[in-house]
């Protein structure tokens, strides 16, 4: 598992309208990273919503914000046009980036185990070092979480 103060391990992963985008594209910018299991589920849903509700205050402090899951660029289109969403999603069906982060794990649900997302964030400076993490995060509240986060670093 990464830890706060290693250097994000890079990536390359096309977005929903299928433009490459790697770390190296935000080196002058803080940059939150956040994974998470599937488009248009309830939590995921409530997740991309309140990053788009608050893209905006991290855009003010030269945040972007990525969202990353192994969903398709074409679901990543649907699942943006039907809420409305203003943020980046990043299509990973072989699981390259979640796998590179350490959040690709064995899980567990109604007795069955299997491979999947374990929802996390990361924080990563302009250097490209990691500056804060959040792993199996709960929802309410985090987006908020991460904002404040982000102003006590920038301080």
């Amino acid at each position: 598992m990464l830890q706060v103060g290693q250097k994000a391990p890079s990536f390359s992963a096309p977005d929903q309208n299928g433009n490459l985008v790697t770390l190296d594209d935000f080196q002058s910018n803080w940059l939150v990273l956040y994974f998470y299991p599937k488009d248009d589920t309830p939590g995921c849903t409530t997740e991309a919503k309140d990053f788009t509700d608050f893209v905006e205050k991290f855009n003010a402090l030269d945040a972007k914000i990525l969202g990353v899951s192994p969903d398709s660029e074409k679901a990543h289109c649907k699942f943006i046009n039907k809420h409305s969403l203003s943020i980046q999603l990043l299509s990973d069906p072989e699981h390259q980036v979640c796998e590179a982060y350490g959040v690709w794990q064995l899980k567990k649900f109604m007795g069955k185990e299997y491979m999947g997302v374990v929802r996390s964030t990361f924080l990563i400076n302009p250097e490209g070092d990691v500056a804060f993490i959040w792993s199996n995060v709960k929802v309410k509240g985090h987006v908020e979480a991460v904002l404040s986060k982000l102003q006590e670093l920038k301080k």
